[in-house]
C-alpha cells in the first residue's frame, strides 16, 4: 500500500518570501509567452512541448534543490505525458517523489513545502509519494499506475534510486508483455465503448475519442514494454510499419497537439474536448476562411476527422501486428486457400501474394465480397490492409468501367449479410471514395448545426445500417412496420444505393438532393440496372427529405395535404421505398432525437397515404366525409361506455371543425367523454395520459376560456423542461376552451406516470383555478451549445383558404419559453391560435402555427401581418436581450 502522508509546512528550508514566489512566476510567465510566440510563428509543436516540458523541468530542478536536504535518499521523477516530454501549456504536471525506505517521515515536511511552493506558482501538480517498494506492489495490481510509470523521467535527486524503481516495475518483474498488451487491448475497448465507437462526435474529445492521442500513446507504451524501444521509429525498424505509415503517424499526431496547444491557449486551462465554444475561433487560428457554402469550421474539422480517421486506421492495424508479435508469438498457422488470390491464416483473410492487387486489381472489390461469403472471418490481416491502401490508385477510371468491378459492387451490395460492415471496411480502407469518387468529398465532412451528431459519411454508413436491420429477422420487434416492408420490398438493393448517395453532394453549391440524384442516376446506368430502377433511385435520392419534411411541417390530418403527398409519390413502390429511407435517415442523423412521436408521425402519414394512393389518385377523400367517419366511429366507441348519443350531438354542436379534423376516432371519443363526464362545478378539467398511438403524453385542458390561457399553460410546461410537439386549441360557441397538448418529457420520450406527471397536473389547475393571467417565468437557461449557433428568425405566412385560416412559419433560435412568447404575442394582436406544430432541429426550430382572425377568418390584411411579423421579431429580441 501507498503510505498517506501528512505533510505539515516546510520548516527544514527557510521559507521563500514574496519576491522569491514573484520571480519565479516571473520566469514561468515568459517562458509561457515565449512559447506562445514560437507557437505563431509556427514552429514545430513537437519542439514546443518539449521545450515546455525542459522549462518546467528547470523550476521543478530549482525548486526541489533548494527544499530538499543535501544528500537525500529521493528523487523527484515526471511521469505521464509529462515524463514522454509531451507537455502542453495546462496540462497536469504528474510527479512521483521516490523516496527511499523509511525516509518518507523525515522528508515529509521539505516534500509538503515543495509541493506548496509549486502550487502557489501556479503549477497543476498532481503528486505520490512512494518507496519503490510500493511502486512495484501498485503498479503489479494496477495498470494504470505501471503505465505511468513506464513512462517516468529523472527530474533531479537519487539517480540509483530511480534505476533500481525502473527495474522494479520492467517486464522482468511485473507486467510481462503479453498480460501488459492484453489489458491494454481491453482498457481501449472500454474507452472507445465510452466514446461511441466513434471519432465523429460533434464535440469531439481530442485525447481519448478513437483515434485520438490516446490511441498514439497506446501505440507508444506497448512498443515501449515489448521492445524497449523509445522513438516510434523503431517500429519501422521492426517491419511494423512503413516509413510513410510512420510520417503519417507523426503529422496526425502534429496536428492533434497543434489543436490541443491552441486549445489550452485559448481556454486558459487543460482543455481536451473541441467544444463549439471553440471550433470557429480555431478554424480562424488555423487560417481557413468561409467559402461559399463551405464554412471555414467546416473545413477545419474534416481535417480533424481526416487525420484522427487515418490515425484510426494505423492503430487497428498496428494493434492486430502486435497481437501477432506479442501474443501468437509470430505462430499464426498455415493458409487455407479460397481461391487464387486469397487465403485465411488464423481466422483471418490475406492475400496469396504481395502483387494481387497490382496483377488483379478488381480483387480490391472481391476482397470485401470474401469477408460477406465467409462471416467466420475476423477481419482482414494487417498486412493485407496496407496493399490495399498501397494499391488502391488503382481504382482509376478504367477500373471503373471494367464489368468485373461494377458486378463485384452490386454483388456486395445483393449479399444476404455483412453489407454495412463491408462498404465500413471500404470507407476505413479508402476504396469507397475510391470507387464513388463523390463519395470522397463528404468523408470527414461535418455540418455545423446541432442537428446532424455525425459527420457526413458516418451518417451515411449508420443509415445503410439502419436499412439492413429491416431486412433481418431478428430485428423484427424493433421497427416492425419498417420490417415488414423492408422484407418484401422486390429489391433491398435499390433501397442501399438510394441511402448511400442521398446525401453525396453535401457541402456542394446547389440543392444536394437534385446534385445527389444526377450522380446516382449515372451509378446506375453505368451499373446496368434497368431504367425503371435507375429513375426509383435517383427519385428517392431527390425526394428524400420529402416525408419528414410533409410530417413535420404540414397538417397530416388535412385531406389535401394527404392527396398532394400522395401525388408526389404517385404510387405503392416508391411509398414503401421512401417511408424506409425516411426512417433509417430520421434516426442516423440524430439518434437521440428520434423518439416515438417522430416515428408515429411518419408511420401516420404512410398509413394516410397509402389510403389515397389504393383509393386512387383520381377519387380524393374530402374532408367533410373524413369528420362524418371519424363521428360515427367515435359515436360507436362512446356507446359502449355508456354515453348518451344526444348529449354527444349537443356537445358537438358548440364545437367547430377544427376540434374534428386533426384527431382520431378515438381521440375524439375520450375527450368528449372527459368533458361530458366532469360536472360544471369540477371544471377546470385538466387530464395528462399516455397516448401510445402518438407516441407521446397527451395533456388535455377543458375550461372557460381567458386572457392569456395558451401562455400560461405553455410557460408551465416549459418550465418542466417539456417538449411540446404539438398543440390544439379550440374554442366552443359558448366560451369554453379545448386545448390538447401533445408532449415528450426532458429525455425526448413520453413522461412516465406517477409523482411526476400529478405534481403537473396539480400546478396546471393551480394556475387556471388563479384566473389572473399572470403568466409564470420560465426561467431556464439557454443550452450552452445553442450560443454558438446564430439563426436569424424568420416569419413567413400563407393562406389556407379552404380551411378558413392562415399558416404562420417561423424559424428561430430554439429557447426556453419560445411558445409563451409566441403566445403573448397572438393575445396582444388579438390573434386566435387554432393549432401548432412544432418542430426543433438542432439549434432551430421550424414551427407552424394555424392562426386566424377572433371570427374564424383568415387574415387577410397585409397590414396586419406585417404588424404581426414586427411584433413577433421585437418581442423575440427583447427576451433575447434579457437572456444575455
Amino acid at each position: 500500500m501507498v503510505q498517506e502522508h501528512t505533510i505539515p509546512p516546510a520548516t527544514t528550508a527557510a521559507p521563500p518570501g514574496t519576491a522569491d514566489i514573484a520571480a519565479f512566476k516571473a520566469q514561468l510567465s515568459a517562458a509561457r509567452e515565449a512559447l506562445f510566440a514560437r507557437f505563431d510563428r509556427g514552429e514545430p509543436v513537437t519542439e514546443l512541448v518539449r521545450r515546455w516540458s525542459n522549462d518546467i523541468d528547470a523550476i521543478i530542478s530549482a525548486t526541489w534543490r533548494r527544499f530538499m536536504p543535501d544528500g537525500s535518499e529521493a528523487a523527484v521523477v515526471a511521469v505521464g505525458g509529462y515524463g514522454r516530454e509531451e507537455l502542453h501549456p495546462n496540462s497536469d504536471i504528474d510527479l512521483l517523489i521516490l523516496v527511499g525506505e523509511g525516509q518518507a517521515a523525515y522528508l515529509g515536511e521539505a516534500i509538503g513545502a515543495l509541493v506548496i511552493f509549486l502550487w502557489d506558482l501556479g503549477l497543476e501538480i498532481g503528486h505520490s509519494v512512494r518507496t519503490v517498494d510500493e511502486c512495484r506492489h501498485e503498479a503489479a495490481d494496477d495498470i494504470t499506475i505501471v503505465t505511468n510509470l513506464l513512462e517516468a523521467r529523472l527530474i533531479d535527486g537519487d539517480a540509483p534510486l530511480f534505476e533500481c524503481m525502473r527495474a522494479a516495475v520492467g517486464p522482468d518483474s511485473i507486467w510481462p508483455s503479453e498480460a501488459f498488451f492484453a489489458a491494454k487491448r481491453e482498457e481501449q475497448r472500454k474507452r472507445r465503448q465510452k466514446y461511441g465507437d466513434t471519432a465523429y462526435n460533434l464535440e469531439p474529445n481530442i485525447k481519448e475519442n478513437p483515434g485520438g492521442l490516446r490511441d498514439i500513446q497506446m501505440i507508444a507504451w506497448v512498443t515501449k514494454r515489448h521492445f524497449g524501444a523509445d522513438s516510434l521509429h523503431q517500429l519501422v525498424e521492426q517491419g511494423f510499419l512503413t516509413e510513410t505509415e510512420y510520417l503519417a503517424l507523426c503529422e496526425g499526431q502534429a496536428l492533434l497537439w497543434r489543436i490541443r496547444f491552441a486549445l489550452h491557449r485559448l481556454t486558459r486551462r487543460r482543455e481536451d474536448r473541441l467544444l463549439f465554444d471553440y471550433q470557429r475561433t480555431l478554424a480562424n487560428e488555423f487560417g481557413f476562411t468561409d467559402q461559399g457554402d463551405n464554412l471555414a469550421v467546416e473545413q477545419f474539422m474534416q481535417q480533424y476527422y481526416r487525420a484522427v480517421m487515418e490515425l484510426n486506421r494505423l492503430n487497428e492495424m498496428l494493434m492486430q501486428l502486435f497481437q501477432e508479435a506479442i501474443l501468437l508469438h509470430d505462430q499464426i498457422g498455415p493458409p487455407e486457400p479460397v481461391n487464387k488470390r486469397f487465403q485465411v491464416r488464423s481466422g483471418y483473410l490475406e492475400v496469396t501474394h504481395p502483387q494481387v492487387f497490382a496483377r488483379s486489381p478488381f480483387a480490391l472489390l472481391e476482397i470485401f465480397l470474401v469477408l460477406q461469403q465467409r462471416p467466420e472471418l475476423l477481419g482482414v490481416r494487417a498486412r493485407t490492409i496496407r496493399l490495399i491502401r498501397e494499391y488502391r490508385h488503382r481504382i482509376d477510371d478504367d477500373f471503373r468501367e471494367d464489368v468485373r468491378a461494377r458486378s463485384l459492387f452490386m454483388e456486395i451490395l445483393r449479399q444476404p449479410r455483412g453489407v454495412t460492415a463491408a462498404l465500413r471496411r471500404m470507407n476505413s480502407y479508402g476504396v469507397l471514395a475510391a470507387y464513388v469518387p463523390a463519395f470522397a468529398n463528404i468523408v470527414g465532412r461535418m455540418q455545423y448545426d446541432l442537428f446532424h451528431v455525425y459527420t457526413v459519411d458516418e451518417h451515411t454508413l449508420r443509415l445503410l445500417r439502419n436499412l439492413r436491420r429491416f431486412t433481418i429477422p431478428e430485428h423484427n420487434g424493433e421497427f416492425p412496420l419498417c420490417s415488414a416492408i423492408a422484407q418484401r420490398v422486390p429489391k433491398q438493393e435499390l433501397l442501399y444505393l438510394a441511402g448511400l448517395f442521398h446525401d453525396i453532394a453535401k457541402g456542394r453549391s446547389g440543392d444536394h438532393s437534385l446534385l445527389g440524384a444526377r450522380e446516382a442516376w449515372d451509378f446506375c446506368q453505368l451499373h446496368y440496372l434497368s431504367e425503371y430502377d435507375s429513375r426509383l433511385v435517383a427519385w428517392l435520392v431527390e425526394h428524400h427529405l420529402l416525408m419528414s419534411m410533409t410530417a413535420q411541417r404540414k397538417d397530416i390530418a388535412d385531406p389535401v395535404v394527404i392527396q398532394a403527398f400522395a401525388e408526389q409519390v404517385s404510387d405503392l413502390n416508391r411509398l414503401d421505398y421512401l417511408y424506409l429511407l425516411t426512417v433509417a435517415d430520421s434516426r442516423a442523423t440524430n439518434p437521440k432525437r428520434w423518439n416515438s412521436w417522430k416515428d408515429a408521425l411518419l408511420r401516420d402519414l404512410y398509413h394516410a397515404a397509402r389510403r389515397a394512393l389504393m383509393r386512387g389518385l383520381d377519387n380524393p377523400q374530402a374532408q367533410d366525409d373524413l369528420i362524418e367517419q371519424k363521428q360515427r366511429e367515435a359515436m360507436r366507441l362512446l356507446a359502449l361506455e355508456g354515453i348518451d348519443a344526444d348529449d354527444c350531438r349537443d356537445l358537438w354542436s358548440r364545437f367547430g371543425m377544427d376540434f374534428f379534423t386533426p384527431s382520431s376516432p378515438e381521440e375524439i371519443a375520450w375527450q368528449t367523454q372527459r368533458i361530458l363526464v366532469t360536472a360544471p362545478d369540477q371544471l377546470p378539467l385538466v387530464v395528462i395520459r399516455p397516448l401510445a398511438s402518438r407516441g407521446c403524453t397527451e395533456v388535455f385542458l377543458f375550461s372557460r376560456d381567458e386572457k392569456n390561457l395558451f401562455v400560461r399553460i405553455t410557460a408551465l410546461l416549459d418550465q418542466r423542461a417539456l417538449n411540446i410537439m404539438d398543440a390544439r386549441i379550440t374554442t366552443t360557441d359558448d366560451g369554453f376552451a379545448v386545448n390538447a397538448f401533445q408532449v415528450l418529457g426532458p429525455d425526448h420520450c413520453p413522461i412516465d406516470q406517477g409523482d411526476d406527471t400529478e405534481a403537473l397536473r396539480e400546478s396546471l389547475l393551480a394556475a387556471l383555478r388563479r384566473g389572473d393571467g399572470q403568466q409564470p417565468v420560465v426561467n431556464r437557461r439557454l443550452p450552452r451549445q445553442h450560443r454558438h449557433f446564430p439563426v436569424e428568425t424568420r416569419v413567413s405566412f400563407s393562406e389556407d383558404t379552404r380551411n378558413q385560416r392562415t399558416m404562420m412559419r417561423l424559424s428561430t433560435l430554439d429557447r426556453p419559453g419560445l411558445l409563451a412568447e409566441i403566445g403573448s404575442v397572438f393575445e396582444a394582436c388579438d390573434i386566435r391560435l387554432q393549432s401548432a406544430k412544432i418542430a426543433t432541429v438542432g439549434a432551430e426550430v421550424d414551427d407552424v402555427f394555424f392562426i386566424s382572425t377572433q371570427d374564424g377568418a383568415p387574415i387577410t390584411c397585409e397590414t396586419a401581418l406585417t404588424c404581426l411579423r414586427k411584433a413577433i421579431h421585437e418581442r423575440l429580441e427583447s427576451s433575447a436581450e434579457k437572456r444575455s
